[in-house]
């Protein structure tokens, strides 16, 4: 009677527990480790005295004279003969003084606003790629449609949690090309927004399209950071024109300027990681100065894109060893300038392989083990940043999901210590179908997005395919299904005539 009654128990329990479904929360993680060093304190100490060293007495070549001016205003050196600009400790000083140490990064929806602060643990797609790959189509060039696909398949997964330049649009005429790219993510999702500092028309139409798409007023767009942009210095110590203006624009709007040398070490830094770490601590500190010196308590972030170069070849290479420790003692420098900060992952091969996954999953190890405050890069980054690639995407948000899922600690209250189910089983039995199980198999575990778990007899009869074909079906399907969030149709309506009568005087060209 009692095992009839169990059963039965267990059967009822078994209904309602394949009625539930696990509903993970990714929207808003904060890291689950203590941030990790590969710095002894010391070094990272003498690291940033170089690097103060190396913007005093070497400085940095500035190509704009407005930003040179500021300097010079500030009291730094300048020689606008050669355009450098040596800039003294104590400009550094009082911009690290003037930097906030966190901020909130706005959205159209106001459930997917960030912090951007120490803690935070945010992630964005693969950016800035001229190329889109997938298995259906192959191999082409960027294009509106690439771009429109990309910033769908960031929308579906909440573990991406700002919209980025994913496959860059290049049927597009690159001076109407920043209309289509805010028009889209303001169209096809509700996250926050980045914007291209390709010169300051650009940035002000782009910054007036928001401000228009979201309904804010002037006050109201410079109160938060509603977008935000990446800063690639020129190494070795070069900040050019439109990166320039990007800094002294972005920080009068009060908008977030994410600035990140791409330092490799053997080419663009020198070849040790401590050496390559000293240049782009110094770049980094002194555009970080730029923006404070346009707007002191300006949004920015310090930004560290680091690795290797293959000294064979010269060609670009990620999550490597050097990656890593770059990204770790990048993490270090960070806290030490008392900034939140932002990482790379990515990848160097041509194909979805296994080459890929392993680069990009050391690089997120990396950026995971420093506490990077947001990791870009972090799915579909091919070829080194060439490619977009959609099996590649979809494989990538798989190992974010489970890094996500590090974030929630496991239950430790009296029932999930299974002391029923413990003394349910008999030496040598099983668990399946106690109770304990019974109640919570269907949300026990995370399910896998791309994975398969069948064994081999299953898996061949399937049609034995690998995790990028599966992955094709999937990326097929979410944008099959796609729906724009909520408001996107108002927020399209009010662009369009500004959109209109803006390609009809010729668009804003880019800056040289």
């Amino acid at each position: 009677m009692v095992d009839r009654i169990r059963t039965r128990r267990r059967g009822r329990a078994a209904a309602q527990a394949a009625e539930a479904r696990r509903q993970p929360d990714y929207r808003h993680l904060r890291h689950p480790f203590p941030p990790q060093s590969v710095l002894p304190e010391e070094a990272v100490q003498q690291i940033h005295d170089m690097a103060l060293k190396v913007l005093s007495e070497l400085g940095l070549k500035i190509l704009l004279p407005e930003a040179r001016a500021l300097f010079h205003a500030a009291g730094a050196v300048v020689d606008h003969d050669s355009q450098t600009v040596r800039i003294g400790p104590d400009i550094v000083d009082q911009a690290l003084h003037s930097a906030p140490r966190s901020f909130r990064l706005r959205a159209s929806n106001p459930t997917r606003d960030q912090d951007y602060a120490e803690g935070a643990m945010l992630f964005a797609a693969g950016a800035g790629c001229p190329n889109a790959t997938d298995l259906a189509r192959g191999r082409r060039p960027g294009s509106l449609r690439d771009y429109e696909e990309t910033l769908k398949l960031q929308q579906r997964f909440d573990v991406i949690h700002i919209h980025g330049p994913s496959a860059e649009p290049q049927d597009i005429p690159s001076e109407l090309r920043h209309y289509e790219m805010m028009r889209a993510q303001m169209e096809l999702g509700d996250k926050p927004m980045f914007a291209y500092a390709r010169g300051r028309a650009q940035v002000m139409e782009s910054l007036e399209m928001i401000a228009l798409g979201l309904g804010l007023d002037d006050a109201e767009l410079a109160a938060d950071a509603w977008c935000y942009t990446v800063i690639n210095t020129n190494s070795p110590r070069q900040i050019d024109v439109p990166m320039a203006e990007g800094l002294i624009d972005f920080a009068r709007a009060g908008q977030l300027c994410i600035v990140t040398p791409f330092c490799l070490a053997g080419a663009m830094a020198p070849v040790t990681v401590a050496g390559a770490l000293v240049l782009q601590h110094a770049e980094a500190l002194g555009a970080i100065a730029l923006t404070q010196l346009a707007r002191p308590g300006a949004p920015v972030s310090y930004g560290g894109f680091g690795s290797n170069v293959d000294m064979k070849s010269g060609a670009p290479a990620f999550g490597t060893p050097e990656h890593m420790k770059m990204s770790i003692g990048s993490g270090q420098l960070a806290r030490h300038i008392g900034l939140p900060w932002r990482s790379a992952a990515g990848s160097a091969s041509n194909a979805a392989d296994m080459q890929a996954a392993g680069e990009n999953h050391m690089g997120l190890w990396a950026a995971t083990l420093a506490n990077a405050t947001l990791t870009i890069h972090a799915a579909g980054w091919l070829e080194g940043g060439l490619t977009f690639g959609y099996e590649k995407f979809i494989n990538d948000v798989e190992a974010l999901q489970t890094l996500a899922e590090l974030a929630t600690p496991p239950e430790t209250d009296p029932a999930s210590l299974g002391w029923e189910a413990l003394a349910d089983v008999e030496p040598g039995g099983h668990f399946f179908a106690t109770q304990h199980t019974m109640d919570r198999y269907a949300t026990a575990f995370y399910e896998p997005l791309v994975a398969d778990l069948a064994n081999f007899g299953s898996w061949s009869e399937a049609g034995g395919q690998g995790s990028d074909s599966r992955a094709t079906a999937i990326w097929q399907d979410l944008l099959a299904t796609y729906r724009p969030p909520p408001g996107s149709g108002d927020r399209a309506d009010r662009l369009a005539d500004f959109i209109s009568k803006g390609k009809a005087k010729g668009g804003a060209r880019p800056a040289d």
